[in-house]
């Protein structure tokens, strides 16, 4: 099951870096300045935030199962799509219908994280979960791996219009093999009962989308009401600030970080495609390594608190080293201290798990969307923001200043903000 996420997850962060890849080629035949490469870069974050609360109580209502199959068929379609703006003769025209592809893309992406939150607090007890969600959580760095030497390539070879071409097709076959290999802990064909028990026993919510669905008519009408005990645990204010701090790196290394290459550092968009891996490797390792690092802790007997939190911390202090990017010239050095901070956001970058941990059991769907609402507003702001550093300053440095003081506050949140992380009851 980990397996599954991990593909499908791939598959997602892949989607959303086509046009960082592409971008650089189609900017110039629409005519695209740094301002609106932002502003498009954003469509994604705009619907992607707004539909995460509805795409969490469509996970409640209807299980993951359905849901994520209908989100990555919907997003691999429509990336696909994106390959015929080429054939427009209007520059207005087609950034407008890229804008709106992109937004569309956003919406249906909306419930795959918390449908990878649900899953794994279903499918895993709590002392296999840090490594359960990092593991999903690494594949947006395996995704620049495995697929910016290939759209690089596709992009240089043929035109950037193959890479849409490419990535929508293949999602679509990805969302035919969920849909015929996902399936819930107790509808599992191979599952045992001492399985079940073992997961049970170690926290898992093994019936949880059974259970919502019958649920569902008693909890709609106190949804709102549960919403507002969320926005008022200070815990989880803190969760979601930390969580807007590290996606701004996120968002950081999917958007602007292989244009960075082209036009600060010089290369070309056949050696980004390549180079742009070298980081992601690294974030790969680091994010695996923060979970198995965390779970470990938690075996050796320390609090979930200080299990979650430490390579969180750690992780943040090390992603901080991208500013050092502004005081080198060399190449190597560059891709070295980019690495460092790729490897430091991986290994921080447990949010996921800490959902999982904290979750109120009536509504994990939900609460994963809110979560992610507050994380993906750095979608919509950082591409914008360092799009208006760029253009003002004329080079990358003030952008990277801005990155690595996200680190800093995201630190700043979970020593003083969060608390204890423990799971939300609900009131009555």
């Amino acid at each position: 099951m980990v397996f599954l996420l991990f593909i499908v997850t791939a598959i997602n962060y892949a989607d959303r870096a086509t046009l960082s890849i592409a971008g650089t080629d189609m900017s110039n035949q629409l005519g695209l300045d740094s301002v609106m490469m932002g502003l498009v870069f954003s469509a994604f974050a705009w619907s992607y935030v707004a539909g995460q609360i509805p795409g969490g109580w469509l996970l409640d209502r209807f299980g993951s199962k359905k849901v994520y199959f209908w989100s990555v068929f919907l997003w691999s379609a429509f990336t696909l799509l994106q390959g015929l703006l080429g054939f427009f003769g209007s520059a207005g025209t087609a950034v407008m219908i890229l804008f709106g592809l992109r937004f569309l893309v956003g919406l249906a992406e909306a419930p795959s994280f918390p449908a990878n939150s649900r899953i794994v607090a279903s499918w895993f007890p709590s002392n296999e979960r840090g490594t359960a969600a990092a593991t999903f959580n690494s594949a947006q760095y395996f995704a620049t791996v495995l697929f910016a030497p290939i759209m690089g390539y596709l992009t240089y070879t043929f035109g950037w219009r193959y890479v849409f071409y490419f990535m929508g097709a293949l999602g679509i076959v990805v969302a035919l093999g969920w849909l015929k290999l996902f399936h819930n802990p107790k509808d599992h064909p191979r599952v045992n009962q001492a399985e079940l028990d073992y997961i049970e026993q170690g926290g898992g919510l093994t019936s949880m989308d059974q259970q919502m669905m019958k649920k569902e008519e008693k909890v709609k009408g106190k949804n709102w009401k549960n919403i507002k005990q969320l926005l008022g645990n200070r815990m989880l204010l803190g969760i979601y600030l930390g969580q807007y701090c590290i996606t701004t790196l996120t968002y950081f290394f999917l958007t602007w970080f292989p244009i960075y290459l082209v036009k600060e550092r010089g290369m070309t968009i056949l050696q980004v495609g390549f180079v742009a891996s070298l980081p992601a490797i690294c974030g790969f390792l680091g994010g695996i390594l923060g979970g198995i690092f965390s779970d470990f802790l938690l075996r050796k007997g320390f609090s979930l608190t200080v299990a979650r939190k430490t390579p969180i911390i750690a992780g943040m202090i090390l992603s901080t080293s991208l500013i050092a990017a502004n005081y080198v010239d060399a190449q190597w050095v560059v891709i070295f201290v980019m690495s460092l901070a790729f490897f430091g956001k991986g290994f921080g970058a447990l949010g996921w798990a800490v959902m999982s941990d904290t979750s109120p059991k009536e509504m994990s769907g939900m609460s994963g969307g809110l979560f992610n609402t507050f994380g993906n507003i750095a979608g919509i702001t950082t591409p914008i923001i360092i799009g208006v550093i760029i253009a003002t300053t004329g080079s990358f440095n003030g952008a990277l200043l801005f990155v690595g003081a996200n680190a800093l506050v995201a630190i700043l949140s979970y020593l003083f903000l969060v608390g204890e992380i423990k799971r939300v009851e609900l009131k009555a």
